[in-house]
């Protein structure tokens, strides 16, 4: 389910972006599903239909959906391009704190924490 803050600081199509490669990254979405139509998702989220068809253009030419003129838009194969978007920045971030002193014992704890919190909040690990 995507869920839109409007009050955030994310661009609205930005989070229709993450809302659908989460679905995907958590299994919810598979290869070659349906995802709703533009329209169908911006009445459901009440936004306007040019947003999602923003985001939708957006996951397309990342290859992370394709579409199929008359049909609509399906999942395309998983590559890890969902998880992509998410861990983008995040290996960065990591050597920089390496590099910084940070110890490995340290940000392998921050991320088990991060995977632990995740599976109590309903997440889950695949």
């Amino acid at each position: 389910m995507i869920t839109i803050d409007v009050t955030g600081r994310a661009p609205m199509y930005e989070q229709i972006c993450r809302g659908i490669c989460g679905e995907i990254a958590k299994g919810v979405l598979k290869e070659n599903d349906r995802i709703p139509a533009a329209r169908v998702l911006a009445k459901e989220l009440g936004i306007n239909p040019n947003t999602v068809a923003k985001a939708y253009g957006i996951l397309e030419r990342d290859g992370i959906i394709y579409s199929v003129a008359g049909k609509g838009c399906f999942v395309a194969k998983h590559e890890g391009k969902a998880d992509k978007r998410f861990t983008e920045g995040f290996e960065q971030k990591a050597r920089e704190a390496y590099a910084a002193g940070v110890p490995r014992e340290t940000l392998i704890e921050i991320v088990e924490r991060v995977c632990a919190e995740g599976r109590q909040n309903g997440g889950g690990e695949r």
